[in-house]
């Protein structure tokens, strides 16, 4: 597994849980003597324990030593990041060709070569293209094997997928595939076997499609609120239809994360390449970034248009729960919205705020939810942790200077609010 960051070292771990013998590859000195004493760099639920009991059972390893890792290796996924790259937004591939011409030079037999990491249509072809020149005479065959993880829930995603997708057409490597994929055949989980490149197309074309749904029901969100309808009424509606169903129809302050921001982008410029226009994907980046500043303004405008020198506790500052992820998250924009307009800003988080303090400046980290609202003007939720579900309102109330609740995730029933004393807005609703 070359790369041990979020997709490289859960893959590796549930991997070598299945019973196979896997090497965790990175250049990052720090992050493998990490992982070396046994600590995990990124937050996951569940991949501490399973790390260690994989070390301890010796099928997980860790090595800054590509050469060593690769040469006895069956297969070789490559795991590595492609953000996006300044300028264009498309991915950018250097990690990826980088770690394919270091792997040419250090298998050993027939290799089967994993693209992992999100990759562009036509990746595998470069790919190919650069071991071929880097070692003509290797024996290997490159798949594409695009990962579906859902930061949070990541391990259970690995284990029950609702799909594995291998993208190649060499017998030989498709097998090798089969077999290091077959334990989840005892849950039925199906495996998809089509060319590399439709591969590489699914990948976007699913994370696109569900960037779509969440800008949709955002934007029908927008209509609830001026029709007087109820944005949760409406999705639940339209997702008991089994055509549409219900996930991601969740109204709130737009996507942001690992995978959409950068994936939508990536598919536009693939689709400029091909002179192939996404127009709906084009439109859905365009309101998803609108929206993340407008909801700044939302919470301006619940207190009374006006917020400067006014304090605004903030809760939930990574893109999603369950991670410490905060790449593009929509608490970014919320709180420069607010700090543009004057306002000062208590915030806390479960376990976001050390990647927050790399991104946000100027605001005050508290140690919990109660210590971030103390002596604030308004309390605004921007994640939805389960740790702020079910905060006692009364004493929100007496912590707060003005009883004003910003939810923008819907936590909080309106009724439930407004009979606690606050002054309420929701999205959608």
């Amino acid at each position: 597994m070359i790369g041990s960051g979020y997709v490289g070292l859960v893959s590796g771990a549930c991997f070598a849980d299945f019973g196979h013998d896997v090497i965790c590859v990175d250049k990052d000195k720090s992050k493998i003597d990490a992982l070396l004493a046994g600590r995990i760099p990124i937050f996951e639920p569940g991949l501490d324990h399973l790390v260690a009991s994989n070390v301890a059972a010796g099928r997980l390893k860790f090595t800054t030593d590509l050469a060593e890792g690769v040469k006895d290796a069956d297969a070789v996924f490559i795991a590595v990041g492609t953000p996006s790259r300044r300028g264009d937004g498309h991915a950018d591939l250097s990690y990826v060709y980088g770690a394919a011409k270091e792997i040419a030079g250090a298998i050993n037999g027939f290799t089967v070569i994993v693209d992992k990491s999100t990759v562009p249509v036509g990746t595998g072809d470069e790919v190919e293209r650069i071991i071929r020149e880097a070692n003509p005479n290797a024996d290997f065959a490159v798949v594409s094997n695009p990962e579906f993880l859902r930061e949070g829930a990541a391990i259970d995603d690995f284990k029950r997928p609702d799909r594995v997708v291998i993208g190649g057409d060499d017998p030989r490597a498709l097998e090798v595939m089969r077999q290091i994929y077959r334990p989840l055949a005892l849950g039925r989980s199906p495996i998809i076997e089509m060319s590399r490149r439709g591969a590489e197309l699914t990948k976007y074309a699913g994370n696109a499609f569900l960037a779509t749904k969440i800008t949709f029901i955002n934007e029908i969100a927008d209509l609830c609120e001026k029709v007087g309808a109820d944005v949760q009424d409406v999705a639940r509606g339209i997702g008991l239809d089994n055509r549409i169903g219900g996930k991601f129809l969740h109204a709130g302050p737009g996507y942001g994360g690992s995978c959409f921001p950068k994936d939508t982008l990536a598919l536009l410029k693939t689709s400029q390449d091909y002179d192939a226009p996404q127009r709906i994907v084009e439109a859905v980046v365009a309101v998803n970034d609108n929206r993340k500043r407008a909801m700044g303004r939302k919470v301006i405008a619940a207190c009374g248009g006006d917020v400067r020198g006014k304090t605004i506790a903030v809760l939930g500052l990574t893109f999603k729960p369950n991670t410490d992820d905060m790449r593009d998250s929509p608490a970014i924009a919320v709180v420069q919205t607010l700090q543009d307009a004057g306002a000062k800003v208590r915030a806390y988080d479960p376990e976001g705020m050390e990647q927050a303090k790399l991104v946000l400046d100027g605001i005050t980290y508290c140690a919990n939810s109660y210590e971030a609202m103390e002596g604030s003007d308004a309390l605004v939720i921007v994640t939805e942790w389960d740790a702020f579900r079910a905060l006692d309102l009364d004493r929100v109330k007496g912590l707060l200077s003005e009883p004003i609740l910003v939810d923008l995730r819907n936590v909080y029933p309106r009724e439930m609010a407004e009979k606690a004393g606050f002054s309420y807005t929701a999205v959608g609703r």
